[in-house]
């Protein structure tokens, strides 16, 4: 509901505020309604219309966000249609039938208050600027159009910072371990228990230095879990909630932490941070078909990741396993005729077992397995004795026919297209980073180099890059379809392309208070705040074509051009700023919010509410310099074309010529005489 706040709300403004204004004409207050309805009914409808196309996109995004986008678009849509029917039926019943609009009713002191007020702001502030601006329409122009930049150049410059996926901070630091494999479980726990009373330490010391007492802790609990194996482990530092901890982060909690507990030489893998919903901030994956190479360009990525100041924690999953004894024959055992099978089978049978029978016993069955005693199988002196016995029945000790080699296993093995895969990731160290920016530079400056040191291994997408190009190239596709339905919708609502490509010219503009929100909050612009700006392209479409269709009307009641464009700007003046200030201030609890449901929230609710104060300015100010310039370019379009014409401002614009041709059709239409029947 978010996401279509401001559109409901500038539904339910627009269609009340006209049937108040016909009423105000001295129209009856059921009349009013109906009249007022119908008269921005259709802007209204294709306002709706626009926004459900624009979400219908979502079912088409592929990637992970494509696994629960659809589900947000149909609550959405559902709400959309739903908020026609009540706007359109059950609103303006509700108004006709209000106090407001009774027979002698009369304006309390807060209301008195509230329309002076409102009078003042649209007759001696916006009349005078909305007038200047329509003169001086290309310094308004230019003005926005600077501002526009200078808003963009914030992203660039990295003022702003951005990220396709939001860095959701949470309640709780997670702490992983992996020591080398085969690490006894009392070592892991030993460590373990290290790490948790030092981060005990340090959130203590948080607390004390924050809170400036003892009373309040910052850190609830903590956690400590050994496995799936016993060199595995992990700590959950929980945190209290959000809004009690305040000004204590998560970020700021895991990088004290990182920084007591400092290096762990044993450990292969020390990571410390949040969970994350979408994957690590980087991720690349190395592949090739030779393995020694690939273990050299991922030392060497992993070394370039590490000298990164926005990065931490870089691991890849190439992790060492057991410690194995790699058997190899002497020349003695080649003499003799022994292979590698026959040994190995016999190693395999002392130490391991071998199956020797099987015994029923009752409806079970027993096997019965033989090997060496406990206390022959238990040091490599005792591999180096053992027996291997040939087909003649004479006997060698191992060490004479074979030599043992220790080596590392591997705990796992992934291929990607049938090529060996290793996957190299890392966290960022501090929520202000901008992990665009750290991935283009990953991708553009030291990968490059890292491949060419090493022709034969190459890289693919995975994590969160993966998935913004899949998400990325499914949008490519798609939006261009949804903005020509879109436009599609709006002119034919107008009758005109060129008031169409007008509005559709606003669009950009409400980039300027998206961004200014996110500097303001310091956060950085995410995929979420895009679901935002879909939500203020349906605000910006809605105020947009009410205003337009204003215009309209004022022409075809046969007012002058630049009369009829100062009317709708000032009966849209009120409608729209109560839009702005209500949804904003609808939202100011959740902007505010510290909680971890509303982090999810809160990139929207910013480019909903900060979009719609630039909007408001927008519109009022950029549209009407804008439909200025749109309406001198026919004029001088249309002298040019026939300089003999007498024309004014007005008899250029599409609405006055629609007038005039409709009147001329019912004109030439004859009256019809039907013959009685009798």
């Amino acid at each position: 509901m978010i996401l279509v706040i401001g559109i409901l709300v500038d539904d339910g403004i627009v269609i009340g505020e006209n049937i108040y204004s016909y009423h105000e004409k001295g129209i009856p207050r059921i009349r009013a309604a109906i009249d007022g309805t119908n008269n921005v009914l259709s802007a209204v409808f294709a306002a709706i219309v626009t926004t459900v196309i624009a979400f219908s996109s979502f079912f088409f995004l592929d990637g992970s966000l494509g696994d629960f986008f659809p589900e947000m678009a149909v609550v959405v849509i559902f709400s959309l249609v739903f908020s026609l029917v009540e706007g359109a039926i059950i609103l303006p019943t509700h108004v006709a039938h209000s106090k407001a609009l009774a027979k002698g009713a009369k304006p309390n002191l807060v209301q008195r208050t509230f329309d002076k007020l409102m009078d003042f702001m649209r007759d001696t502030i916006y009349g005078p600027v909305l007038r200047w601006t329509m003169r001086n329409k290309f310094i308004s122009l230019s003005l926005c159009i600077a501002i526009l930049f200078l808003s963009f150049g914030m992203v660039s410059g990295g003022f702003v910072k951005t990220t396709f996926f939001p860095i959701i901070p949470g309640d709780d630091v997670q702490i992983t371990l992996q020591l080398p494999a085969g690490t006894p479980e009392t070592r892991t726990m030993d460590l373990l228990n290290r790490i948790a009373e030092t981060a005990e330490r340090v959130g203590k010391e948080v607390s004390s230095e924050t809170y400036g007492n003892d009373e309040k802790q910052a850190v609830e609990r903590i956690e400590i879990k050994v496995g799936p194996t016993t060199y595995q482990g992990s700590i959950t530092v929980a945190m209290i909630p959000g809004e009690d901890r305040e000004p204590v982060t998560q970020e700021q909690m895991t990088r004290a932490i990182r920084q007591a507990v400092g290096p762990v030489d044993e450990a292969e893998v020390l990571s410390f941070g949040g969970r994350s919903f979408f994957g690590k901030p980087v991720s690349v994956s190395l592949t090739g078909s030779d393995i020694g190479e690939l273990a050299q360009a991922t030392e060497d990525l992993k070394s370039e990741l590490a000298l990164m100041p926005e990065l931490a924690d870089v691991v890849d999953n190439n992790q060492e396993g057991l410690r194995e004894m790699n058997i190899t024959l002497k020349e003695k055992a080649r003499y003799l005729g022994i292979d590698l099978q026959d040994i190995v089978g016999q190693v395999r049978s002392a130490f391991f077992g071998t199956e020797a029978q099987r015994l029923q016993r009752g409806e079970d069955e027993v096997r019965v397995w033989l090997r060496y005693g406990e206390n022959e199988r238990r040091s490599l002196s005792d591999l180096n004795n053992m027996r291997i016995r040939l087909a003649g029945g004479v006997e060698y000790p191992l060490s004479e026919i074979a030599q043992f080699t220790p080596q590392r296993g591997v705990i796992g093995i992934n291929h990607v297209d049938g090529k060996r895969e290793v996957k190299v990731e890392a966290d960022i160290s501090n929520n202000s980073v901008s992990v665009s920016d750290v991935n283009a530079r990953v991708q553009d400056e030291i990968l490059p180099a890292v491949l060419d040191r090493y022709p034969g291994v190459s890289t693919v997408d995975d994590g969160q890059v993966r998935n913004q190009k899949k998400t990325g190239a499914s949008l490519g596709l798609v939006m261009p379809v949804v903005f020509g339905l879109m436009f599609f919708v709006i002119a034919l609502t107008f009758r005109s392309i060129s008031q169409a490509l007008m509005l559709f010219l606003l669009i950009p503009f409400g980039f300027i208070g998206v961004i200014w929100g996110h500097w303001l909050m310091d956060k950085p612009m995410s995929l979420f705040s895009g679901l935002g700006i879909i939500a203020l392209i349906g605000i910006i479409v809605n105020d947009g074509l009410v205003f337009i269709a204003t215009y309209n009307d004022n022409l075809r009641e046969g007012m002058p051009m630049m009369d009829a464009l100062a009317d709708a700007g000032r009966s849209r003046f009120r409608p729209i700023l109560l839009t702005s200030v209500t949804t904003f201030a609808g939202l100011a609890p959740l902007l505010l919010n510290k909680s971890r449901q509303a982090q999810f929230l809160i990139p929207m609710a910013i480019s909903v509410a900060f979009g719609l104060l630039a909007i408001t300015f927008i519109l009022l100010i950029l549209l009407p310099a804008l439909l200025v310039l749109l309406n001198r370019f026919r004029y001088n379009f249309a002298r040019a074309k026939d300089p003999s014409a007498e024309l004014s401002y007005r008899d250029v614009e599409p609405a006055y010529k629609q007038l005039h041709f409709d009147i001329n059709q019912d004109a030439e239409v004859p009256e019809i005489e039907y013959e009685s029947a009798e």
